[in-house]
């Protein structure tokens, strides 16, 4: 018998990926380290999903982990703030320091076979072109502190693999709801789109950025993620390895918008911008924020430059990226009935 330990419990891909993981190996254990704050909230996701090999300790990855190695033989670091307008201290502190820990740990557990890293997909900023599953210093810049301190962390720990550390990173695109249920824990990234056509008539107004037709919105429901990983997880040549986790053929913005309309009930009518007139005035303008409630910081992803490569993914994943355009109305649906869910991520 041998013990997992996992970062991210109860989090949105954590409490569905930590029940998959401990029935495929029904020896082992779960040992997740939980802020003080949601320990609560933990203990009652592990009682809900009926897991008896949990144990939970109260921690923080923030500081150095004085927990007994044991006998852990895997590692799952999911936690993170996935918050586009983190501060750069915040981001720091979680993501890469926060990292940096779990890898110090890893390094002292003497029976450890593996390591599970998510990262993003936006660790690539604003590169222009594809970027692949071996790329990550190419010169780019960033949107926000939440992409800079990602790619601060895998950095971290892509040193730790070339050294001998066996890892796998995981880097998931923009992630919703599962496509069957619709069911999330937060609305942020394209619910933003979806809640502004909600709240408007018939006929909606949508102010478009750039060249919709020329960029494209990669999105990703959370049930495949967690197939990937699970499927991914359980491969021994997947160690030293990186997978985008991403729609190898994503709609164009002007294509996502359209499927959008269509599961709002919604036709659109759009009014150009430029970027910096769009987000100048979500950020300066009075009452423009408070009526689309739209931050900012996420009309970047809609003139977004980069396209993803999946090489690996596809090679050793043999599961089909659900079709955004589908399982909409599964979204639109949960969106509706659970209008007491806001964007906050958890921190």
């Amino acid at each position: 018998m041998s013990t997992i330990f996992f970062t991210g419990f109860p989090g949105f891909l954590g409490s569905e990926l930590l029940p998959r993981l401990l029935a495929r190996a029904p020896g082992d254990d779960a040992l997740c380290i939980v802020q003080p704050k949601f320990a609560a909230l933990a203990a009652a996701r592990v009682k809900e999903l009926g897991l008896t090999r949990v144990r939970l300790v109260e921690g923080d990855i923030t500081a150095p982990l004085n927990i007994a190695t044991g006998d852990i033989s895997e590692i799952y670091h999911l936690a993170a703030i996935y918050d586009l307008s983190v501060t750069r201290d915040l981001g720091m502190r979680i993501n890469v320091d926060g990292t940096r820990h779990v890898l110090d740990f890893a390094e002292r557990c003497a029976g450890l076979r593996h390591v599970h890293y998510v990262s993003t997909c936006y660790v690539s900023g604003r590169y222009d072109g594809t970027f692949t599953e071996n790329d990550l210093d190419v010169g780019q810049t960033f949107n926000n502190y939440y992409e800079e301190t990602k790619y601060l962390a895998e950095r971290d720990v892509r040193a730790r693999m070339a050294s001998g550390l066996p890892v796998t990173i995981y880097r998931p695109s923009v992630v919703v709801g599962d496509s069957a249920t619709g069911a999330t824990q937060k609305f942020d990234g394209p619910y933003f789109v979806m809640q502004w056509l909600m709240r408007q008539p018939r006929i909606a107004v949508l102010p478009v950025v750039g060249r919709p037709s020329r960029y494209r919105f990669n999105v990703v429901p959370r049930n495949f993620i967690v197939d990937a990983i699970e499927s991914l997880s359980a491969r021994d040549d997947s160690r030293g390895r990186c997978y985008q986790l991403a729609d190898p053929e994503p709609m164009t913005v002007d294509e996502t918008i359209d499927a959008v309309a269509r599961a709002t009930g919604r036709t659109v009518r759009r009014i150009p911008l430029t970027k910096a007139l769009a987000k100048g005035a979500l950020d300066y303008v009075p009452g423009v924020y408070r009526l689309m409630r739209i931050p900012s910081g996420a009309v970047d992803y809609f003139v977004h430059p980069t396209s993803y490569d999946t090489t690996n993914t596809q090679r050793d994943l043999h599961i089909d990226v659900p079709r955004f355009r589908d399982y909409l109305p599964n979204l639109v649906a949960f969106v509706k009935a659970h209008p007491e869910i806001g964007s906050a991520a958890m921190a």
